[in-house]
């Protein structure tokens, strides 16, 4: 289960990247956000 949000979370970032480049900041940032609350971010830096 630990895997599948990993890979979520990764999927959000990329999304967010994407929408960012895009041009689509709040959309971008919101999906960044989302995909490291969810993913890698959060315990990467000991929280989650």
């Amino acid at each position: 289960m630990a895997a599948l949000l990993w890979i979520l979370g990764v999927v959000l970032i990329v999304a967010g990247v994407v929408a960012l480049v895009r041009r689509q900041i709040l959309w971008g940032v919101v999906l960044i956000v989302v995909g490291l609350v969810v993913g890698p971010g959060l315990s990467f830096a000991g929280i989650g």
